[in-house]
């Protein structure tokens, strides 16, 4: 075996994960929060936020600690590098504990400190090692949702608004069942894309990041045995609720076993699937319409669109978005589905997953950074467009019918069927069919000057709207 492919020395090249490898420049500003060292820098976090709050409870145990004190400790989190993530793997090599390892680092950062060495027995007070965990993923989860994801759906939403304004009033071909059907605007189709995604997106936004800090089966058991009389759960909720950086900003969960239920984790892995969703099928129309000629795409110097046909320009963006945005959602569901379900008071089977969340969230950001890519390389063709509705003026016979209806026509939907299904309508053939009915001359006028562009109905209205 040569020696390249035995090397311990992980880089793009070698990386198991294309995450970490081929797309790995992509996602660096998701790879601090969601990786193993943003996981132990929350935890360190949470650990700290506690420990500075017990000195604050009034225990004579445990006096308020100085300014000088507190100061250092949230300088602990603030300057958390990777030099301190990888101290805590070497002290987990002897405890094999993760959560362990990081209050045994933390008091090691207590020496000559007497004020600090004196308290370390409460660090990790009458904590169970859930009780940093569920905290940790959920801090972890609000600053990827806050800084990398919804920022990166927010550009594509942003581009495509853009893009229903600036082409409201330019007439497409509808092709419902992949036939030609009313005429729409490029405009409006966009925008039924971009309601959607707003919608999705609020879902995402929305839901409330949940975390409890109750012992090893969510009674409060160790806290109580140490100070009976003392109001864990309102100390609790405090550490939790209370911002940044003193608290955790999170929500209250009240109620647990030995791991926070985790529904709300469901419930935002559920929102962000179905917003993939949308974008999956707005992946593939676009390679559709890109596909029929409607949109060409801005050619790259030096980019080649196959090995072997050098006139190819492929949508390789959106093939990209809908590939990662599947990837995304297979570990997403799987997320929502496993992670409510826990035997009795605690299993194991959450912990492992869990740490999949930054591999969830990673194919999503890639899939929408390759979208909003994708969006950025789009020219319209409005020859292409303008062809497709001349060579179909057959679109007329529904505004042909429903003015005879109007009007009382008999046999309205019939004739228009007749002269129209199966057949290459011209303009002439309905205009003779117009002029031979018997509506008031001012329909009749207004018929003969409609053409499959015109008849577009409201939709450049509805495109400025979103």
């Amino acid at each position: 075996m040569s020696s390249s492919s035995t090397s311990s020395t992980l880089s793009p090249i070698n990386a198991l994960s294309p995450l970490d490898g081929r797309y790995a420049g992509r996602l660096a500003t998701l790879r601090p929060l969601m990786s193993e060292q943003g996981y132990m820098h929350r935890r360190v976090q949470v650990e700290i936020a506690w420990f500075i709050a017990l000195s604050d409870a009034g225990f004579k145990e445990f006096k308020p600690l100085s300014p000088g004190a507190r100061t250092y400790l949230l300088g602990l989190v603030k300057n958390f590098s990777e030099t301190d993530a990888l101290a805590i793997k070497d002290i987990e090599k002897t405890t094999n504990h993760d959560v362990k390892a990081v209050e045994y680092w933390i008091k090691s950062k207590f020496e000559a400190r007497p004020e600090l060495q004196n308290a370390g027995e409460f660090v990790h007070f009458a904590c169970t090692s859930e009780d940093i965990n569920n905290t940790s993923h959920a801090l972890q989860l609000k600053s990827s949702r806050e800084t990398v994801l919804l920022p990166a759906l927010d550009k594509v939403i942003a581009q495509m608004r853009d893009m229903a304004h600036t082409y409201a009033a330019e007439p497409m071909l509808s092709r419902t069942h992949g036939q030609t059907a009313s005429p729409t605007t490029v405009g409006k189709e966009i925008a039924n894309v971009v309601v959607r995604l707003q919608a999705a997106r609020e879902k995402i936004a929305s839901v409330k990041l949940m975390a409890k800090m109750n012992g090893a089966v969510g009674n409060y058991n160790a806290h109580l045995s140490a100070w009976p009389d003392f109001d864990w759960e309102a100390f609790s909720r405090k550490v939790i609720e209370t911002p940044e950086p003193l608290g955790l900003g999170l929500t209250f969960q009240p109620y647990s076993i030995q791991i926070e239920p985790h529904d709300y984790m469901a419930e935002i892995f559920d929102a962000v699937a179905r917003t993939n969703t949308i974008l999956i099928d707005w992946s593939r129309d676009v390679w559709g319409y890109v596909s029929v000629g409607y949109f060409k795409q801005r050619l790259k110097a030096g980019e080649i669109g196959s090995s072997t046909m050098p006139h190819k320009v492929n949508p390789i963006d959106f093939e990209n978005a809908e590939g990662n945005l599947g990837l995304a959602n297979a570990l997403l569901r799987h997320l929502s589905e496993k992670l409510p379900v826990s035997r009795w008071q605690r299993d194991l089977t959450d912990s492992t997953v869990l740490r999949n969340m930054g591999v969830a969230f990673g194919y999503a950001v890639l899939a929408y950074n390759s979208m909003s890519v994708g969006l950025g390389k789009l020219e319209l063709n409005s020859e292409a467009l303008q062809d497709d509705l001349n060579a179909s003026w057959e679109v007329l016979a529904e505004p042909i019918q429903t003015v005879m209806r109007r009007y009382g026509v008999q046999g309205a939907y019939e004739k228009l069927k007749e002269v129209t299904r199966g057949k290459i309508v011209k303009a002439e053939d309905l205009h003779t069919l117009i002029k031979s009915l018997e509506i008031p001359e001012e329909e009749k006028t207004r018929l003969l000057a409609m053409t499959p562009a015109s008849y577009v109905g409201m939709a450049a209205e509805l495109a400025k709207r979103v």
